[in-house]
């Protein structure tokens, strides 16, 4: 299982937290796909403004699969995946 490609959601590359011409602040996030009991089976890293943005961009790389995204050592949530109805 790995999180399906994602787009980042800012094209600014830099430290984290850093002001770049406009662009504002960046953060890294990572992304971790969780097996069937709740071990991370993958993990993906990207940019994000904020934690609103971090969490749509997540929800749209995660392919059925749930998953918790983190920043540092925070956990930002837990996104479980969709299930058919």
């Amino acid at each position: 299982m790995k999180p399906n490609s994602g787009t980042l959601v800012s094209p600014v590359k830099g430290p984290v937290g850093q002001q770049l011409d406009g662009f504002g602040s960046v953060t890294d996030y990572r992304l971790y796909g969780l097996d069937g009991v709740d071990k991370v089976a993958s993990g993906e890293w990207f940019e994000a403004d904020d934690d609103n943005a971090a969490i749509e961009v997540a929800t749209q790389m995660m392919d059925g699969h749930d998953c918790e995204l983190w920043q540092g050592k925070r956990l930002v949530a837990r996104i479980p995946h969709k299930r058919g109805d």
